[in-house]
């Protein structure tokens, strides 16, 4: 992978990650990347999100928890605006 493209595109995720939150630091970077592959998974390959929640239901409980929290802290953001 071209080093130039893999930075621009964490600058991207940085920024997308403070517009939805508020802030951007490595730990809510990640959470936002998660939670946004996830959502796309869930959305474009149902059969393949209910596979994973039901192998692996400690992390489907993780991931709901991310979730959560990027919601609050979306709502949060926006009502602060």
């Amino acid at each position: 992978m071209d080093q130039k493209l893999k930075e621009q595109f964490d600058g991207l995720l940085e920024k997308y990650t403070e517009l939805m939150v508020g802030e951007s630091n490595p730990e809510l970077i990640q959470k936002v990347q998660m939670w946004a592959l996830y959502s796309h998974i869930a959305k474009s390959m149902p059969p393949l999100a209910k596979h994973w929640n039901e192998t692996y239901p400690d992390a489907k409980d993780g991931m709901k928890e991310i979730i959560a929290e990027i919601k609050v802290l979306n709502e949060e953001h926006r009502a602060n605006k």
